[in-house]
């Protein structure tokens, strides 16, 4: 695979490493340098705690989990390491991102990484991530300083064999962070106390931090364990201990902000490789966890000759009928590479399936001549104001839905169908499909969504889907329990998933 640089960087003549620190798990505090450095790897391994919708960011790349859970290792990180420096050395040129949760170099053996690049000759770099460390309490409500309360604090790793904690030399320290510390809190707990700390110093102890999924439980280092094993907490925690843990209770917003009919509540998002997807935004704004998975990825045309020949010599067609907002961006694109423009399609009546293709040609500085008051292929194909004799040529992909051709051939009309681009499977990681067959709804908004989900997971899911069209297809696919969004608009989607998990 080719490396993409940025426009204003050269790829490099040799391999390069990109140690990326991943942010903490809400995959909008991955860092600006931390994105550029993704969108130009050509291989990415990534981590257990590293969300897995930052790889939208680099659909170019093939994606390795190698995932860690504690104890439960899938992989050693010798293992890793071996696997990071082969994969670099693989191929002149190579670029590598290694995305590891939080920060590369806290508590993230980042530095044994780097130290095998170096080792073995390799360039690397190092994108510094926003630690969980700092990121969970503050999510929670906690800031790890404050001016009356605390001028300090220490984090720790809760890994820590009998007698080696040394707690004592933090007598001074104000606020204590515990990472990975979950499964030994009662011993961490009892050590404190025995170094010096009061049994009743508040504690908190914060689970899948700055995610949907978060839960926070309070108590005093007394009791923090106890609340912790009631509550069923486990990894990946942040424990903090310290007077900042009484300021939760005035300052917790993220747990306020993700109470909405969703909150804690598993949707799987099914997109484009390309891309993320506005509809992720509106479900987490009613708190719902959401895992975009990639099921589509869009191609080049197979047939560029072919294309460029009839976009060379548009004058015998009378209405271009667009059917998806891919199908406009592909049109411009195949344009652009037949060096034409917006001039060449001066003469044409233009028909859209429905408002976000409408929506995609205004954004490209043209307005829609016609879209059936129902969004559609077939209600297109039935309401479209073309007359016989008029030639109308359909701009899609191989794999169009017959429906519209049948409607418009039924009523007489001369109907061409083009092959502007292609509509293929994408192959999630293997971890993202291991989250997606927790999710209680997956939404989907094409049939060819419909048909990968069915192709690669099965149809055991409760599908929440954008029109009769995709609902047909579905449900041809063998999916069951479907429910069909109201209107073809992203709003009505997020709604059919509410009714999918909160009604029988």
């Amino acid at each position: 695979m080719t490396s993409r640089a940025a426009p204003s960087q050269a790829a490099p003549s040799r391999a390069f490493v990109s140690l990326i620190g991943a942010g903490p798990g809400d995959p909008g505090l991955l860092t600006l340098k931390g994105k550029e450095a993704l969108s130009r790897a050509d291989v990415v391994l990534f981590d257990y705690l590293a969300n897995p919708e930052l790889l939208l960011w680099c659909p170019q790349a093939r994606t390795i989990y190698v995932g860690k859970k504690g104890f439960s290792e899938y992989i050693s990180q010798e293992q890793i390491t071996a696997l990071l420096i082969s994969t670099a050395q693989a191929g002149a040129g190579q670029r590598v991102a290694r995305l590891k949760g939080g920060d590369v170099y806290v508590f993230g053996r980042g530095g044994e990484e780097a130290e095998a690049c170096a080792a073995a000759g390799i360039a690397f770099e190092v994108v510094p991530g926003i630690s969980s460390a700092i990121a969970a309490p503050a999510y929670a409500g906690i800031p790890v300083t404050h001016r009356e309360l605390a001028r300090s604090f220490a984090v720790l790793t809760g890994n820590v064999r009998e007698g080696d904690a040394h707690y004592e030399r933090l007598s001074g320290v104000d606020t204590l962070v515990l990472l990975m510390g979950v499964r030994n809190l009662g011993t961490i707990a009892a050590d404190l106390i025995a170094a010096g700390r009061s049994p009743d110093t508040p504690a908190a102890t914060i689970q899948w931090g700055t995610t949907p999924e978060q839960r926070t439980v309070t108590g005093t280092l007394s009791t923090i364990a106890a609340e912790v094993a009631r509550a069923e907490l486990e990894a990946p925690a942040v424990t903090v201990v310290g007077e900042v843990v009484r300021l939760r209770e005035r300052l917790r917003w993220f747990d306020k902000a993700h109470s909405g009919p969703l909150a804690g509540r598993q949707v799987a998002v099914t997109r484009t490789r390309e891309g993320g997807s506005g509809l992720a935004d509106l479900l987490r704004s009613m708190g719902a966890n959401v895992l975009e998975v990639p099921l589509i990825r869009y191609a080049p045309t197979s047939e560029p000759e072919t294309v460029r020949a009839v976009l060379n010599d548009l004058a015998w067609v009378k209405w271009l009928l667009l059917t998806s907002q891919q199908a406009v961006v592909s049109l411009f694109a195949e344009l652009d590479e037949a060096g034409l423009d917006v001039r060449a399609l001066g003469h044409l009546k233009l028909a859209a399936v429905g408002p976000a293709t409408a929506r995609s040609l205004w954004e490209h500085g043209l307005r829609a001549d016609f879209v059936p008051r129902t969004s559609g292929a077939r209600h297109l194909g039935a309401e479209l104001p073309a007359a016989p004799g008029e030639a109308l040529l359909h701009f899609t992909s191989q794999v169009a839905e017959a429906e519209l051709q049948e409607a418009l051939e039924a009523r007489g009309l001369d109907y061409v169908r083009i092959e502007g681009y292609r509509t293929e499977a994408a192959q999630p990681a293997q971890n993202e499909l291991e989250r997606l067959r927790n999710a209680e709804v997956v939404t989907l908004a094409s049939g060819s969504a419909a048909r990968h989900l069915a192709a690669l997971a099965g149809t055991e899911f409760t599908v929440a889907v954008m029109g009769p069209q995709t609902e047909a297809a579905a449900r041809e696919a063998g999916f069951r329990r479907v429910v069909v969004a109201e209107n073809p608009s992203l709003e009505a989607l997020a709604a059919a998933a509410v009714r999918a998990i909160l009604e029988p």
